[in-house]
């Protein structure tokens, strides 16, 4: 199994591609973005993703059993966050990432309808 050293931390190329796997799908990048502002419940999150309240929750449960958000009793509500700061900032790098290669990702047949 191939294996990549950085920062003396060990990670296999397939948990990353099983990370980045929970980055792919638009909709639960949808939901990361607007965890990296505040916490919040289902009902703000499908007021500011647009998606629906049970799509919505299928995908905070999938984003809460791979341990990019945790969540935590509100009252009667369920509370959402991002579970580390760092997610914010890979985030924000992909955004400049984007600013430099934006136009090869766009011309990129190969992830297209997928």
């Amino acid at each position: 199994m191939m294996q990549i050293v950085v920062d003396r931390k060990v990670g296999t190329i397939e948990q990353r591609a099983k990370l980045f796997r929970g980055f792919a799908d638009p909709s639960r990048l949808s939901i990361l973005g607007a965890l990296c502002g505040e916490p919040l419940v289902v009902h703000e999150l499908v007021e500011r993703t647009g998606l629906s309240q049970p799509n919505v929750s299928n995908h905070l449960r999938c984003l809460l059993e791979c341990g990019l958000v945790n969540s935590d009793r509100d009252g009667r509500f369920i509370r959402y966050r991002i579970s580390s700061a760092r997610i914010a900032t890979l985030l924000s790098d992909v955004d400049a990432l984007l600013d430099v290669v934006a136009g090869g990702v766009e011309a990129c047949d190969n992830y297209r309808g997928r």
